[in-house]
């Protein structure tokens, strides 16, 4: 007898479903309306998704269904994920659904084709619930800078769900969405899986085709998975992955084993493996309670039989400063084609005559937010006539001695190990008026942007109630030191606590009133 309890299948792994779905225990229009329930219930308190695509998920759901029931080589063929559910990120261009990057510049705009990783999707028939929340244009470690308001964490309403990515994050954290695509060009998959308590990927940087994500920052966005478990992102990333001819910067050769590393590592046995401790990334500046879960970690690890080492990376207290020069002068060319003349909503001055410097003009200063706008005229300034050098030049500089203190390290050990954010999620409101502050909080993750690394972050316990991250780095093209890692702390944690950490997320039950609360 077919189980459509919406409480089951929506508290379901992605890989869990899937046997559920192939095995006919459910169907996939039962997951796909499950999920559609969930978020009518809680997404009016947590603003995750900005556009729910009930129509078009529902369809492909009862394809998939229909080609199961008839048997036979095409049911056969089917992708192991085919009719699982799957939230998109809008900064990824999805024809038939509108992409906005959370901006006001690109309200209501409907894109005429879709991005590679949506093809992948397609073809794979994961029924798609929608396009979710970021910070605009993907700027900002909060999703408090989106022009359609704020995500909160499922975890406490009044905290951030993590930025840019925190609408994918707090979908797959509230049970909205079994999987999410995310795009992380400083930490915006990672740091918000962090304090959602959930599992996000940034993969070697070239794995992931770019190709549909609207650019932010070209050298150092990525596209990424976002689940409940390693084995999740693990089975996302191997879907999506691969050589696109329209991405120039896409690798030749897909990276394989990824899945059977989680699988591998899911029985929590790490003999051999070398596990570097970043000194630079731990200690001052990190929260109490954020160091304390991550010194678990560790002592987890090592007896799981891993070896753990110190490793010394210098140019890491860099990476900020430089991070943040590169990034902006990046995203003043990405984004000056939203000019109101090339791309973008169109607005005319008030008064005075109309011509093509005073419309731009107007177009930017309605349609860009605060943050977007800073970032823009810092990139500006940085690759400026007499600045480049100064700024610019060194930042480059100093990304290659980043690039070579990775090198070292991964001499040392195997795979690298941080905690993933510096503290919990903040209060919503709570940084308004210090970016810096908000910058602070892609300290641990920038370093593997800026040289092209892939990372995970996995949930490693609480404090003050609300999750804690860690952060997994390895070598470019071993995403599979990762996913191994990962899955055996994971595993290792869980018979621990006897549980998943995303089981006892206090708000998710009562989002939709948590707020009053």
């Amino acid at each position: 007898m077919v189980n459509n309890s919406v409480t089951d299948l929506i508290r379901l792994s992605a890989a869990e479903l899937a046997a559920k779905l192939r095995s006919g225990e459910a169907t996939s229009v039962q997951a796909v309306q499950a999920h559609l329930d969930r978020i009518a219930e809680v997404d009016g308190t947590l603003n995750a998704f900005l556009h729910v695509n009930a129509e078009e998920a529902l369809a492909v759901a009862a394809e998939v269904d229909a080609i199961r029931a008839a048997g036979g080589a095409e049911a056969e063929a089917l992708h192991p994920l085919a009719g699982v559910p799957i939230a998109i990120k809008d900064l990824i261009v999805t024809k038939g659904q509108p992409t906005t990057a959370a901006s006001k510049m690109l309200e209501g705009w409907m894109s005429p084709y879709d991005a590679t990783v949506i093809e992948k999707i397609r073809a794979a028939k994961l029924p798609m619930l929608g396009k979710t929340n970021l910070d605009e244009f993907a700027m900002g470690s909060s999703t408090e800078h989106s022009a359609y308001g704020v995500t909160r964490n499922p975890w406490n309403t009044n905290r951030i769900p993590g930025g840019s990515g925190g609408g994918s994050a707090a979908a797959v954290a509230a049970f909205e969405a079994p999987l999410a695509l995310g795009t992380d060009t400083g930490g915006s998959i990672r740091q918000p899986g962090a304090v959602t308590g959930t599992v996000g990927v940034k993969p070697t940087y070239g794995a992931v085709s770019r190709y549909g994500a609207i650019a932010m920052a070209s050298s150092l966005d990525q596209i990424g998975p976002v689940s409940r478990t390693v084995l999740d992102s693990a089975l996302l990333q191997e879907l999506i992955g691969g050589h696109d001819p329209k991405d120039s910067t896409s690798l030749p050769n897909a990276l394989e084993g990824l899945v059977a590393a989680a699988q591998e590592g899911a029985s929590g046995d790490l003999k051999g493996l070398r596990v570097g401790v970043i000194k630079e990334l731990q200690g001052e500046g990190y929260q109490e309670g954020v160091q304390a879960r991550f010194n678990e970690s560790l002592e987890l690890l090592k007896s799981a039989g891993a070896e753990i080492v110190e490793v010394s990376c210098p140019n890491f207290k860099y990476a900020l400063g430089a991070y943040y020069l590169i990034m902006p002068s990046e995203v003043s060319s990405n984004l000056a084609k939203f000019d109101g003349v090339r791309y973008g909503h169109r607005v005319l001055p008030e008064e005075g005559p109309v011509t093509i410097e005073r419309v731009m003009a107007a177009t930017r200063a309605a349609g860009f937010g605060d943050e977007v706008k800073r970032r823009i005229i810092l990139g500006t300034y940085a690759l400026s006539a007499g600045y480049y050098d100064a700024y610019y030049g060194s930042a480059q500089k100093v990304r290659t001695l980043i690039q070579r203190d990775f090198d070292a390290a991964f001499e040392q050990a195997d795979v690298l190990i941080s905690p993933t954010a510096p503290t919990v999620a903040f209060e919503l409101g709570a940084n308004d008026n210090d970016p810096l502050a908000m910058y602070l909080n892609d300290v641990a993750t920038i370093p593997a942007n800026l040289a092209g690394v892939p990372g995970i972050t996995v949930p490693g316990g609480l404090s003050e109630n609300l999750p804690v991250g860690i952060q997994f780095l390895a070598p470019a093209y071993e995403d599979a030191r990762l996913y191994r890692a990962g899955a055996a702390l994971e595993t290792l944690l869980e018979k621990q606590w006897g549980h998943s950490l995303i089981s006892q997320a206090p708000a998710i039950e009562s989002a939709s009133v948590a707020q009053e609360a």
